[in-house]
């Protein structure tokens, strides 16, 4: 896999869970769900395992359904460009409690690291901003990152970042990958007595 200079992905999830405060997090399949489990397994995040396209729906649902509550959806690329509908959506809906954050590795790291549309150019910022989300100039630095794990939890969303990440491969952290644990264990982190 190709060693580049971009940002660690590790850093990046760390610094954006850090101080989540009541953040509920959902994590595309793959190297964003490891990298979440990574900072801190926490029963506010569900991890979608088997789901490539749904992140970014899933999030936006669950934004509309707790509009009290800030909601993060973060994943990869490809998971992004598989579900770029979502976009349209999330733009039309403009739920103000959502942040999507991509790891733009530019490869598909889940099956092999074949280049996805990120590293033929495409711009996923400019697909964000036409949606009519706001959209954060592309990230590439940590500074970056720490501006925007500021606005997590303003409400001035929907709010998209596109995060420029190494394409080298880190340590698997692998959180329970039982669908209906991880919904309980969700729900009664969300709901409480009321789950």
């Amino acid at each position: 896999m190709k060693t580049n200079t971009r940002l660690n992905r590790r850093d990046v999830v760390a610094r954006l869970l850090a101080d989540r405060g009541d953040l509920l997090v959902v994590s595309g399949l793959g190297s964003a769900t490891y990298d979440c489990a990574a900072a801190g397994d926490d029963h506010r995040n569900f991890y979608l395992w088997g789901a490539m396209g749904g992140t970014a729906s899933l999030s936006l649902g669950l934004a509309l359904a707790q509009p009290d509550k800030p909601v993060l959806g973060i994943t990869g690329d490809g998971d992004l460009l598989m579900g770029l509908g979502a976009l349209t959506t999330i733009g039309a809906q403009a739920p103000a409690n959502l942040s999507i954050v991509v790891l733009d590795n530019e490869v598909y790291g889940e099956t092999g690291a074949q280049p996805s549309a990120t590293a033929h150019g495409i711009d996923l910022t400019a697909i964000a901003r036409a949606c009519r989300i706001k959209a954060l100039d592309e990230i590439t630095e940590m500074d970056g990152v720490e501006a925007l794990a500021k606005r997590l939890h303003v409400g001035d969303g929907p709010l998209f970042a596109n995060i420029k990440i190494s394409a080298d491969e880190v340590e698997k952290v692998l959180p329970s990958r039982d669908g209906a644990y991880l919904r309980d264990r969700f729900r009664a982190a969300l709901l409480g007595d009321a789950a």
